[in-house]
């Protein structure tokens, strides 16, 4: 596994903007985190804070390249198209080369919602970011420190495995402006935009 934090462009000084998907500190997924982070404190991760969890969905732009009227004009056109509100299923638990995370599913309604702000971040002329077709949705709960075998981890990551999948429900996303202090991810929430009612 390699570090997570070694990564090009990021400092402490960095702001960038995004949209993400935040989990309530008070969902189940949370509380199902917490015990899955104690059983792998051993392996000394960096784990991720219960009011942190998140999905990110996309980037928008560092502060700086984009304006306080760039970004009112980019709400106003992405609230346009918003999809309906939908609920995921947080899968335990898995790895990637510099995290430890959930798998989420169904990806469906997930790239339906970053098409929208994609689409929408073009429509007011801001650069194009990360296709959809290349989102690989999940929910991290830890980030990995320094470079390190994964076979240890993937040790520890079995019997995780047995764990029940923990339903969300999205009925937000989030604009905020992202910036890394030590070793966690920080946020302020710069506008919310509700989804629309959940079909029944």
């Amino acid at each position: 596994m390699i570090n997570h934090w070694d990564r090009p462009g990021w400092s402490d000084s960095t702001r960038a903007y995004y949209w993400m998907i935040t989990v309530p500190p008070e969902a189940p997924l949370v509380s199902q985190a917490q015990d899955c982070q104690r059983q792998l404190s051993h392996l000394g991760f960096d784990e991720i804070a219960e009011d942190g969890l998140h999905l990110t969905l996309a980037r928008v732009g560092l502060v700086g390249e984009v304006n306080a009227g760039q970004l009112e004009h980019l709400v106003t056109t992405a609230t346009e198209s918003l999809p309906a509100a939908f609920s995921l299923v947080a899968v335990p638990l898995t790895a990637s080369r510099g995290a430890l995370r959930y798998s989420v599913g169904p990806w469906n309604p997930v790239l339906e919602l970053h098409a929208a702000l994609s689409l929408a971040g073009l429509q007011i002329g801001l650069p194009p970011r990360k296709p959809t077709g290349l989102l690989r949705p999940h929910i991290g709960i830890a980030y990995s420190n320094r470079r390190r075998s994964s076979a240890p981890v993937r040790e520890a990551l079995g019997p995780l495995r047995q764990m029940p999948a923990v339903s969300v429900t999205i009925s937000d996303v989030h604009l905020v402006e992202l910036r890394r202090e030590r070793r966690a991810y920080q946020w302020r929430v710069v506008h919310t935009l509700p989804l629309g009612p959940q079909p029944r």
